[in-house]
């Protein structure tokens, strides 16, 4: 059908992580589809810079999702704007080790900020959204939180935190009009990737290509998602008014269960 207008046209998107990577490739998606987006992180600069890129229609807030201050200063900040769209898009990758050489501290920040960051920013925002009866809630998680990823346990424990806030929230707001739902990407090319790729090949004692290979063999497309796709998911997932409580995998084929 043509002509029927985006359902984003209008609306204000809060997207968490939003100055690089994924955060930017869902805010040029979100862009596109006719919405004014916010993004937040920790780097000013590179915040200012990607908000530069894309123009008057994206603004931004320095946050540290991870502090309750921070996110409530930010619901402050924005309390004049209706923000009928969080995408919490903000993660770290966490340490690459065995479990039993895993340091606490870095434990805790990998929570912090994966899953601590996504109940204050939903706490926060939340209660505008169902006083209006609408809103939608997308969390950024990963296939690597539903299969073995040996040596990041930290990463992928948080990542199946996410997916349980995910579908529990959905039960708790969408009888008040707001719709929860997660993505899950699989490896996603980038420097990320890049980084996991060279340290796997040190581990291993083999060569960058084949520690790439090794682990993107196993999807049927043969590689990896690129940023823009993810981007482009979340888009559609804001389009399928019927989705809420899902866990949507976008893996280029790579099996997560």
């Amino acid at each position: 059908m043509t002509g029927r207008p985006s359902p984003l046209e209008g609306r204000t998107a809060l997207v968490t992580g939003g100055g690089s990577g994924l955060g930017r490739a869902v805010t040029g998606s979100l862009l596109a589809d006719g919405a004014r987006v916010v993004i937040t992180g920790r780097d000013e600069t590179v915040l200012k810079e990607t908000a530069a890129r894309f123009g008057p229609r994206v603004t931004h807030r320095v946050c540290d999702v991870s502090r309750p201050d921070d996110v409530d200063g930010l619901a402050r900040s924005l309390a004049d704007e209706e923000i009928s769209v969080l995408v919490n898009n903000a993660g770290i990758a966490g340490p690459v080790a065995p479990l039993t050489e895993i340091d606490p501290r870095d434990w805790d920040e990998v929570f912090d900020v994966n899953v601590r960051g996504v109940f204050l920013m939903c706490r926060a925002f939340l209660p505008a959204m169902t006083a209006r009866g609408a809103g939608d809630i997308i969390n950024i998680a990963s296939v690597s939180g539903k299969r073995p990823l040996p040596r990041r346990t930290p990463y992928c424990a948080s990542k199946m935190a996410v997916i349980g806030l995910t579908t529990t929230l959905a039960g708790e707001v969408g009888p008040l009009g707001v719709t929860v739902n997660s993505l899950s990407p699989g490896p996603v090319s980038g420097p990320r990737m890049e980084r996991n790729f060279r340290l796997e090949a040190e581990r291993t004692g083999t060569t960058y290509a084949q520690a790439e290979q090794a682990f993107v063999g196993r999807s049927a497309l043969g590689r990896m998602v690129t940023e823009d796709e993810v981007g482009e998911a979340v888009s559609a997932m804001l389009r399928m008014r019927g989705l809420c409580g899902a866990d949507i995998d976008l893996s280029a084929g790579m099996v997560a269960r």
